[in-house]
């Protein structure tokens, strides 16, 4: 191996100091300068390898070779970071042309949050959950049968005009409420069955402060042996006080449900005046939340379940209603408008 002379090695230094010179004044990226940092001072690069050479040479050369190389490696790292320092100047004259205030704060995402029928469904489900009901869905299209049929609604009963339908066809409705799902798990299952079934329902109602034509129905089921009217009643009591506070009073008042028998409207003490009357509960202290009853004979009839053997109750609430009451909000239309004002108060 044929060492390098001296003056080999300072010729080498000046020359690289030249094209380090020439290739940054070109550079037009902070890529290409750093590659250019490394090519002459990295690692692996041409004045680093002339400085670890330093030992080859006699040690009375070696000072001065040493001190070029040192001139060259600091001149070439000045030149780089002058030429860094300019192209960002340039990107952020280019940001500042484009009418962007770098300067202000960033503006802090908002995160989402559960929409307030949401978060109501959640909340009943799980004080029924804590009473050990099991949550069981089913299809938003459902058959004549299971909408009517099944629920002691025969054609021609006069209980069908009382539910204003929306058909996809002549036998198949949307579900004007989720009983169906009961029926269809009735069919399934073997009592004891303790159930509740969330879901969207679908009327050909007008829209107005109380009325939609989509709203959202929870419905409840119990079939075993000598179920009674009053659990019912402690069933309600218990939901109530979870849901509007502990010592909420519970009336049922005599109705008509085509698939209970007897049937109950439950009303609350109302929340406003605590029972003295206002305009709310139009001066009658109370307000009606739920319609409820014994399961009609035939209904468990229909199912194959021996009605002598077992009876059962069932409940159904709107959502929007227990909400409304609940929140105090006197237009239902505000669930659907999505606006961000009134979703954020919740």
């Amino acid at each position: 191996m044929i060492e390098k002379s001296n003056d080999s090695y300072i010729k080498d230094i000046e020359k690289y100091l030249k094209d380090s010179l020439i290739e940054t004044k070109k550079a037009l990226t902070i890529d290409e300068l750093e590659k250019i940092y490394y090519q002459y001072l990295g690692r692996k690069g041409k004045i680093t390898y002339i400085l670890r050479s330093l030992s080859s040479l006699p040690k009375d050369k070696r000072p001065l070779v040493g001190e070029k190389a040192n001139e060259a490696s600091k001149r070439i790292e000045e030149i780089i970071n002058e030429k860094k320092n300019s192209l960002k100047k340039k990107v952020v004259e280019k940001i500042l042309k484009e009418e962007i205030d770098i300067t202000l704060p960033g503006r802090q995402l908002q995160l989402g949050k559960l929409h307030l029928i949401t978060k109501t469904i959640n909340e009943i489900i799980d004080i029924f959950i804590g009473m050990g009901y099991t949550v069981v869905e089913g299809p938003e299209v459902e058959s004549d049968y299971y909408n009517f049929e099944a629920l002691n609604i025969p054609p021609d009963h006069p209980a069908r005009t009382l539910q204003d339908t929306l058909f996809i066809t002549e036998k198949m409705p949307l579900r004007t409420h989720t009983s169906p799902v009961q029926i269809r798990f009735m069919e399934k299952h073997k009592p004891p069955l303790y159930i509740i079934s969330p879901g969207r329902v679908f009327r050909r109602d007008n829209i107005d402060p109380t009325h939609s034509s989509m709203f959202t129905q929870i419905e409840g089921l119990v079939v075993d042996r000598s179920i009674s009217m009053s659990h019912l009643k402690a069933t309600l009591q218990v939901f109530a006080e979870k849901v509007f506070g502990e010592g909420t009073k519970v009336r049922l008042l005599p109705s008509y449900f085509p698939y209970t028998e007897p049937s109950a409207e439950v009303l609350v003490q109302c929340q406003e005046c605590m029972g003295k009357g206002c305009s709310v509960c139009k001066k009658t202290g109370w307000i009606e939340i739920l319609g409820s009853g014994m399961v009609h004979p035939h209904v468990l009839e229909n199912v194959g379940i021996d009605s002598e053997k077992f009876t059962g109750f069932a409940f159904g609430m709107g959502v929007e209603r227990i909400a409304m009451l609940k929140y105090k909000i006197n237009d239902m239309r505000l669930f659907f408008e999505n606006d961000i004002r009134f979703l954020k108060q919740f």
